[in-house]
């Protein structure tokens, strides 16, 4: 059976996009993508702000569903400017994922969903 992770703070999203924030399936947690978004619907400009934005976003997805992210197996990533903020997305990505390190995939694109976006992160996490 699978079960549907859906943070208070993200019950807009499941409603409105009809996606749920994580999905548990077995032992495998899989997250959809984050992206940072402030309260109001917008991203920040700042990169180092929006990546935080979105990693404490996505922590908050992996506690409901009830892992951390020392147990995030692999990360694939979708970046707006992806060689622009590189330096900086992993500057914030190494505050939240420590050694040993999760499979990770990098893809450059166009544009994101929501207006000024820079990053999605969509994760899949072991639950012991």
């Amino acid at each position: 059976m699978v079960e549907r992770i859906i943070p208070d703070s993200m019950k807009q999203f499941y409603d409105t996009y009809h996606f749920a924030p994580a999905v548990i399936d077995g032992d495998q947690v899989r997250c959809s993508g984050v992206i940072g978004i402030k309260d109001d619907g917008s991203c920040d400009a700042d990169p180092t702000t929006q990546f935080t934005t979105a990693f404490e976003s996505l922590g908050e997805v992996l506690a409901a569903a009830g892992v951390a992210f020392a147990d995030v197996t692999e990360m694939t990533t979708f970046h707006v400017g992806l060689q622009e903020h590189l330096a900086t997305f992993m500057a914030v990505k190494d505050n939240y994922l420590k050694e040993p390190y999760s499979a990770w995939t990098a893809i450059g694109i166009t544009e994101l969903a929501f207006p000024g976006a820079l990053v999605e992160i969509r994760v899949t996490a072991r639950k012991a």
